[in-house]
């Protein structure tokens, strides 16, 4: 009986240990939720605003793109265009919402959008060449100086346009080459757009020898021009004496055709001028050099 009660006794510090630590334990966990429940309190409605402002944004912003995408195509803007533009909208409105979702939440964004104007900037100057081709393709899209099939001289190439994107537009020339010029080129440069009007002038030089007969020349080039259909007859015709070269009298002939019949007025005239002159036995003169031989006797 006394071991046991030796045993009792001994046993009794450790029981208080133990009830006292429960009892921290217990303190620690009230107070864990009590800290829990301050900071459901603090930052629950934030976060519930927070999600509410990303989703409502979210609509909204899928709205404005829809909005977009309509408008646009009531005005029958290029389609290009019609789903860049409404794309560059969703995105700007959505880095709007995510940036005011931060916000409520209690993140600062102020520096999220220093970091992001500097990689911007990093962006923009590792990819300027892309940039600016990016920029000239917006612009030829919004302005359209050129369309797909028109037939154009730009950047040193001359050809028809077959594609028009928003980095580089490809032509295609007429031995049937493939050029891809970068909108940057075409932007900066001069366009020379032969397809936007309905009639083009064909001017040809027609050099004869100083003595043939003039008149006779203007009729024979009266004739070949009212017996080719092609040519229109308004606006009128010229055909004058432009120049009296080193060589040989020049007659400006200046004659209006469709902007398809451009070409093939233009080679036909010029065969039909040589076939004419050599029936009626006009010269078309060539530059010519006089060489004169003096002798020279030894005494």
């Amino acid at each position: 009986m006394a071991e046991e009660s030796v045993k009792e006794i001994a046993t009794q510090p450790i029981d208080v240990v133990e009830q006292v630590g429960n009892l921290m334990d217990l303190e620690k966990s009230s107070q864990l939720m009590d800290s829990g429940i301050e900071l459901l309190m603090i930052y629950g409605p934030k976060i519930l605003a927070a999600i509410a402002i990303f989703i409502i944004g979210k609509m909204v912003a899928k709205w404005i793109k829809r909005l977009v995408n309509r408008v646009m195509s009531k005005g029958n803007a290029d389609p290009l265009i019609v789903g860049f533009t409404s794309s560059i909208s969703y995105m700007a409105m959505m880095a709007f919402v995510i940036m005011a979702t931060l916000g409520q939440v209690g993140i600062q964004t102020t520096s999220f959008i220093a970091i992001l104007g500097a990689a911007g900037l990093a962006i923009g100057l590792a990819l300027q060449g892309s940039l600016a081709n990016f920029a000239a393709g917006f612009l030829l899209i919004i302005f359209r100086p050129f369309k797909v099939g028109d037939f154009i001289e730009a950047a040193g190439v001359t050809g028809k346009v077959n594609d028009i994107q928003i980095f580089t537009t490809t032509l295609t020339t007429g031995d049937n080459k493939t050029i891809i010029v970068p909108n940057a080129k075409l932007g900066g440069d001069n366009i020379t757009n032969y397809s936007t009007q309905a009639t083009r002038r064909v001017d040809m030089t027609v050099g004869v020898s100083y003595d043939a007969d003039l008149k006779e020349v203007r009729n024979i080039l009266e004739d070949i021009v009212a017996k080719d259909e092609r040519i229109l007859k308004s606006p009128a015709h010229l055909i004058a004496v432009g120049e009296l070269a080193d060589n040989s009298v020049n007659f400006f002939v200046r004659v209006w055709v469709k902007s398809e019949d451009y070409w093939c007025v233009n080679f036909d005239t010029n065969e039909t001028v040589k076939l004419r002159m050599d029936d009626a036995g006009i010269g078309i003169p060539y530059p010519q050099r006089d060489v004169h031989l003096y002798e020279h006797k030894v005494a």
